[in-house]
């Protein structure tokens, strides 16, 4: 049902258009149909004409009945909606390896292995516009956190928070939202479902023209809940 409200939003000049294309070919018909049904003289005559009046009422209703519904959807419905409704919302798989990321072994190793100090360094953050500020950079973690920050610039579209182990390139969406926050926050992050360790987490900021600014990146370290 989701993917077939987002089409019908995503695709609604081209569905208003085959069904008006549809809708003048549905009435000419039931025109002519009519002007048929009218002008005929012999029962057998009338009869055919009949059935083909049937036919071009039922398409013509159709036809209106699909024009209606598509018209309440986007007027009424879609409106309606949360605003995050078209955003992907994805979370992160704990069982999942994805390309570039180490194996399940290798970060068990990495968990047990004495971890030297995590780097409290940050990059990318600008305050007041783009910035993570709970959890601190360094910060350890576990469980259920909220994370917080600011997403505030011209033309703002969306954010998402994203999430990488220390030193790999390989991002997880964590969630996304639309609304410009203020020091506030962000969503929420189930660390559990990551092997405990060092990682990156990131806020990537994208304005209405769909172009990323440079995103603001924290280390922290996951520790077991």
């Amino acid at each position: 049902m989701t993917n077939l409200v987002r089409a019908l939003d995503a695709y609604q000049i081209a569905i208003y258009l085959v069904l008006a294309i549809g809708g003048l070919f549905a009435f000419r018909w039931l025109w002519k149909s009519w002007r048929e049904w009218q002008m005929s003289v012999f029962k057998l005559e009338r009869e055919f004409a009949m059935r083909r009046l049937s036919q071009a009422l039922t398409l013509s209703s159709l036809v209106a009945v699909l024009l209606c519904a598509e018209f309440v959807v986007i007027s009424f419905v879609i409106p309606g909606l949360p605003a995050d409704f078209f955003l992907p919302t994805p979370t992160i798989d704990p069982l999942a390896q994805p390309i570039g990321t180490l194996s399940p072994d290798a970060m068990t190793q990495a968990a047990v292995a004495p971890q030297p100090a995590v780097s409290a360094n940050m990059q990318g953050c600008v305050p007041d516009q783009i910035m993570i500020t709970s959890p601190k950079p360094g910060a350890e973690v576990k469980g259920r956190i909220e994370v917080v920050g600011t997403v505030n610039i011209a033309n703002f579209g969306f954010y998402k928070y994203e999430v990488a182990l220390r030193g790999s390139d390989t991002w997880a969406t964590i969630l996304a939202g639309t609304e410009v926050k203020i020091n506030g926050q962000l969503g929420p992050w189930d660390t559990a479902a990551l092997t405990p360790g060092d990682y990156q987490l990131r806020l990537v900021v994208t304005d209405n023209r769909g172009v990323s600014l440079a995103p603001c990146i924290i280390p922290v370290r996951i520790l077991a809940p």
